[in-house]
């Protein structure tokens, strides 16, 4: 049987040559040292040297940032670099932040004939999607650029249990996982179903309409409600509760 051999000693890959603003670096991937592959085998040697820099670094010349519309600038928390017992934790186990403290604001949206100002004032801390907006350097600090509305809510204390939801989100503890089957036998951590049910904590404000008219949530707090399964963000409490903020749309029904 015929083999092929693909060999190469480097391989750098910058994307420096796209448009960029100025004063702007563009970030750079670089993958330094592929081992040898065989079609069909095992790779004789293994990746190693990977540097992966998502942020795009502004330059220092520039003091301040602006967002335009509805669009905030949220300065991130630091990561935990260590756990509740005093356990250093290596940079590839901790945990990314999700929340931080809005530092700039833009000037809002307009819906159908109304303007809407940005509710959200500076210094507030907020909690946000995990997978939204776009990381920035800036004055040495870590910066998220993201629309208004992808924060989840405003946290005012240092628990997650406190979370206000924002717009059409609700906040939902979670029901506790079932131990045992129906049958009575004891399930393992890894044989226990994520549940899909949980309880209202806090509900946000509501959506707007064209005319600016604020529209209620249909769900209010204490309401006990199944949710579709893979919506929205995980959280867990100072104590370990584990909690869920959803989009009132991927609420599927009151359970009573």
């Amino acid at each position: 049987m015929a083999t092929a051999q693909l060999t190469a000693s480097s391989i750098s890959v910058s994307v420096r040559s796209l448009a960029s603003f100025e004063g702007l670096r563009p970030s750079t991937v670089k993958f330094a040292s592929f081992g040898t592959l065989k079609a069909g085998g095992a790779p004789q040697r293994s990746f190693r040297g990977l540097v992966v820099k998502a942020a795009t670094v502004v330059a220092p010349k520039y003091t301040g940032i602006k967002p335009l519309g509805d669009r905030v600038l949220v300065k991130i928390k630091v990561a935990e670099e260590k756990t509740d017992g005093g356990i250093l934790l290596p940079t590839s186990a901790q945990t990314k932040p999700q929340g931080g403290e809005v530092v700039a604001v833009g000037e809002g949206r307009t819906i159908g004939n109304t303007k809407l100002d940005i509710s959200i004032k500076t210094g507030t801390q907020v909690v946000y999607s995990k997978y939204a907006g776009t990381e920035v350097e800036f004055n040495g600090s870590s910066h998220l650029i993201l629309k208004e509305d992808d924060i989840v809510g405003i946290l005012e204390t240092d628990d997650i249990k406190d979370l206000k939801p924002l717009n059409d989100r609700v906040f939902i503890k979670v029901a506790e996982a079932e131990e045992k089957t129906a049958g009575g036998l004891l399930l393992t951590e890894a044989a226990k179903e994520k549940p899909s049910i949980g309880t209202i904590v806090a509900v946000g404000p509501g959506t707007i309409d064209e005319e600016g008219n604020g529209k209620p949530l249909s769900v209010s707090p204490g309401n006990t409600v199944l949710y579709s399964k893979y919506a929205g963000n995980d959280f867990k409490g100072n104590d370990g509760t584990n909690y869920i903020a959803l989009r009132v749309s991927d609420v599927m029904a009151v359970l009573s």
